[in-house]
C-alpha cells in the first residue's frame, strides 16, 4: 500500500459510491467499457454487470494477479497489466478512479481518443481546475478538457472512503466527448500557457509566428484559445 501511495494511486473502499459510479456510467449491453486501475476491483464486477465487456487494466503486477484469480468467473472481463494510457483499446465508456500523478496526462490522453463517455474520479483541486470560471483559474488542462468534453460534477467523495486515504477529498465527474483533440494541438495549447503571463504577440513569436492581438490568455474565452492555437499550427 505504501508503495502504491507514493506513485498517487489510493483505493476506493466505499461500495456505496463504487454503485454510484457504475449507475453513472449508463452502461448497456453494446458497451464496452475500459477501466483504467483496476485496483481492489471494488468497482469491476458492478462494471461487467451490464457491459458487453470491460476491459481493465492495472500497472500493479500484484494486484493484476489477484483480480485475475477473484474474477476468473466473470465471462466478459478482460483483465490485462499494463499501463492503460499506453494501450490502443476500442471502448465506448471510460471509467477511473485516475491516480493523481496521472490526471493531467489521463485527460489529454482521453481528448485524443475516440469514446463516448466516461466517469472519473479525481483530486478535489484538480476537479476545480477542470470546472474554472474565471480565466485566472485556468490552466492548459483546463482549455483541453472543456474543448473535448462537457464536464458535470456528480458528487464529492471524502478522503475517509479510501485506503490509505489521501491528503484531500475527491470528486466524481461525468465527461460527454464532444470532440477529439489532436496531439499536436493539445501540446501548442500547454505551450501557450508556459508564457500565459506575455502578451499574444510574445507568444505568437515563442513559435516563430505573429499575430496582430495584443491581448493576453486571460482575455480570451476557452474557443478563442483553441482557434488561436489551431491558427499557430496552421501558419
Amino acid at each position: 500500500m505504501i508503495k502504491r501511495k507514493r506513485l498517487g494511486q489510493h483505493f476506493l473502499t466505499s461500495n456505496v459510491i463504487a454503485k454510484s459510479i457504475s449507475l453513472e456510467a449508463n452502461i448497456t449491453k453494446n458497451d464496452i467499457v475500459f477501466e483504467i486501475g483496476t485496483g481492489l476491483g471494488i468497482l469491476t464486477p458492478l462494471l461487467c454487470e451490464n457491459a458487453k465487456k470491460v476491459i481493465s487494466i492495472d500497472a500493479d503486477r500484484e494486484l493484476y494477479e489477484k483480480a485475475k484469480s477473484r474474477f476468473s468467473r466473470i465471462s466478459n472481463l478482460s483483465l490485462e497489466f499494463g499501463d492503460g494510457f499506453k494501450q490502443n483499446s476500442v471502448f465506448s465508456i471510460f471509467v477511473s478512479n485516475l491516480p493523481y500523478s496521472k490526471s493531467k496526462d489521463a485527460i489529454e490522453w482521453l481528448a485524443n481518443t475516440p469514446f463516448s463517455h466516461g466517469v472519473i474520479m479525481v483530486q478535489k483541486e484538480f476537479a476545480e481546475k477542470l470546472l474554472a470560471k474565471s480565466s485566472k483559474n485556468r490552466r492548459s488542462v483546463s482549455i483541453i478538457a472543456n474543448s473535448a468534453f462537457e464536464i458535470e460534477k456528480i458528487l464529492d467523495v471524502g478522503k475517509q472512503n479510501f485506503s490509505p486515504p489521501p491528503k484531500i477529498d475527491s470528486v466524481v465527474l461525468k465527461i460527454i466527448k464532444k470532440k477529439s483533440l489532436e496531439k499536436d494541438l493539445i501540446h501548442v495549447i500547454n505551450k501557450m500557457f508556459s508564457y500565459r503571463r506575455k502578451t499574444l504577440q510574445n507568444i505568437f513569436k515563442q513559435f516563430g509566428k505573429e499575430t496582430v492581438i495584443e491581448k493576453r490568455l486571460d482575455d480570451l474565452s476557452g474557443d478563442e484559445i483553441v482557434e488561436l492555437a489551431k491558427e499557430i499550427l496552421k501558419r
